[in-house]
């Protein structure tokens, strides 16, 4: 057996007789409860970032493909759908699904209330999966390919601010060159994402109503979405996709669209980045108190060990083993306590939110294995390394005077 970890198994041992029994136990419980904190930090902030995400994700795809237009403007010209890569793209590697969709302002009128929405237009192509999972009452549209539905989809939000119900008609009136054109709607489903700034102005419809609002032929569409399988590889895919489309085309992301939420997404790593380094420095100060008290208690044993021939290297080695130990068992410790309180959180839901400031009900958390390893690993090695400096203490004990004065 290796001599350095069997004296170290030994100190382990006896060392609940000694003063460095609560020690101990206060550095195992030191270390479980920052891990658990960055644990539960980190799980939070992906989680919201990916919920966040999705959304605006599911309103407008990964990557929009549309005409080049400086004005950005939602009435949008006409794209064929006879393109070299549609539908062909969506069976790209890495890509997921491509769909045709339109958009057309448009104003909401009731007896007593006017409002002002973004008709979007979707086709028997488009992914309604996003939708379906938040839907309040009713249903999802079905769009098929043999006629039009007048059936549309409308937030919860602007189905309370226009007093609006499930099955309830609505008219909406559109412009179409110098004149006004009217079309009623009936209302199939009433869907929630929390994104108050696109729930209030986003009825979704049957695309074929916009391509005859702006006499458009049955082949022309406003533009192409397109889903991807990752979305770290956003940039990657959405240089492809340019380069796929030709140069009559445009190809922006979600992110191009939408800088300033995913900005504001990306300032949240701030806090984050915060909270980990103040619980990895307080782990390691605890740490290096921890093998300093074990190192002054165990000098007579650490001279015996010197006058015996054994190195300053063995030495080491021996508190090192036992600050492995401590480090593992607080690592266990808030592990299991981290995983549980997020799980429980996952699955009940027990801390809520106001949705109208942070775009979700309830805090979400997202346990990624990937992310789960780095943090232990990156804990571990940030305490060893910090452990190195008091770890020489020991080389500077003199074997002479520890055992005179034991």
């Amino acid at each position: 057996m290796n001599t350095e970890l069997f004296i170290a198994r030994r100190i382990l041992s006896r060392s609940k007789a000694n003063f460095s029994r609560p020690v101990v136990r206060i550095a195992i419980l030191s270390i479980g409860l920052g891990l658990t904190v960055m644990f539960i930090a980190v799980a939070i902030l992906t989680g919201f970032q990916k919920e966040v995400r999705e959304k605006v994700i599911g309103f407008g795809g990964h990557i929009q493909i549309s005409h080049y237009d400086e004005n950005s403007s939602l009435e949008a010209k006409p794209i064929s759908t006879h393109q070299d890569f549609y539908p062909s793209l969506g069976s790209a590697k890495g890509i997921r699904h491509i769909q045709v969709y339109a958009t057309k302002a448009g104003i909401i009128k009731t007896a007593d209330q006017i409002q002002g929405i973004v008709l979007k237009g979707i086709g028997p192509d488009y992914d309604l999966s996003f939708f379906s999972k938040r839907i309040k009452e009713g249903h999802p549209i079905q769009i098929s390919d043999t006629g039009k539905t007048n059936d549309v989809m409308i937030s919860k939000n602007l189905a309370s601010l226009l007093k609006l119900r499930l099955n309830d008609d609505v008219r909406m009136y559109f412009l179409s060159g110098s004149s006004t054109l009217g079309r009623k709607f009936h209302i199939a489903g009433i869907y929630e994402t929390g994104l108050e700034e696109f729930d209030k102005v986003y009825v979704i419809c049957d695309i074929r109503h916009i391509q005859k609002l702006n006499n458009w032929q049955p082949d022309e569409v406003g533009g192409f979405e397109v889903t991807i399988d990752n979305f770290n590889d956003l940039d990657k895919m959405g240089k492809y996709v340019y380069r796929r489309i030709g140069m009559s085309l445009d190809a922006k992301t979600i992110r191009d669209l939408y800088p300033q939420i995913f900005d504001w997404l990306d300032l949240q790593d701030i806090n984050v980045v915060i909270i980990l380094v103040l619980m990895v420095l307080v782990t390691g100060i605890t740490m290096i108190s921890t093998l300093l008290i074990l190192i002054l208690e165990r000098t007579t044993m650490i001279g015996i060990l010197k006058a015996l021939g054994m190195t300053n290297g063995g030495i080491r080695r021996i508190f090192l083993v036992n600050a492995v130990y401590i480090i593992g068992q607080g690592l266990l410790w808030g592990n299991l306590v981290g995983a549980t309180l997020c799980v429980i959180q996952q699955k009940y839901g027990v801390i809520t939110l106001p949705q109208e400031s942070y775009y979700v009900s309830v805090v979400p958390v997202n346990l990624d294995l990937w992310n789960i390893l780095l943090l232990n690993a990156g804990t571990v090695l940030v305490c060893l390394a910090m452990l190195l400096l008091p770890s020489f203490v020991s080389t500077r004990i003199s074997p002479v005077k520890a055992i005179r004065f034991s």
